[in-house]
């Protein structure tokens, strides 16, 4: 049996904004729900989170501007049903961020510990590399009002 000291959450809260349409993130939120320990610097969480928020934003530009033309100001005025009180548009929102940043973080892990162990942690994470990527991409596409899959004639 062995035992890993894992090094205690930071506290630190950082709410990252974009533009007024988007809902903040805050990143204490984030940290705990995606179960980041303190390895994660507030710094390297707030870089993966921001690189999550600019590639999600992108994605969602065309609808985000053709919800804005007809006249709702925010995500949470989108017209959706509401889970725990809320847009069911901002969970999914959240999730895509929130699966884009730790499967960014993850990518990172051997720039953090370039030994074979780091390596190794790194192979055994592919799958779940693939399934935040997965999640993220659901989570857009489900925004978006398309299918999960895409399918193509060869």
């Amino acid at each position: 049996m062995s035992f890993f000291a894992v090094e205690p959450t930071q506290d630190n809260q950082h709410i990252i904004q974009s533009s007024d349409f988007w809902p903040n993130i805050d990143t204490a939120q984030l940290r705990a729900t995606m179960r980041l320990d303190g390895t994660v610097t507030d710094e390297r969480l707030i870089h993966s989170a921001i690189n999550a928020v600019s590639s999600v934003n992108s994605e969602l530009k065309e609808w985000m501007q053709d919800k804005k033309t007809a006249g709702y100001d925010s995500l949470q005025l989108v017209p959706a049903e509401n889970i725990n009180g809320e847009s069911v548009y901002v969970h999914l929102y959240t999730r895509a961020i929130y699966s884009m940043t730790r499967a960014n973080l993850i990518e990172r892990l051997r720039d953090y510990d370039t030994t074979g162990a780091g390596d190794n942690d790194v192979n055994a994470l592919e799958d779940t590399i693939t399934n935040l990527h997965r999640d993220a991409r659901f989570a857009i596409r489900d925004i978006l009002g398309k299918n999960h899959s895409t399918v193509e004639l060869i």
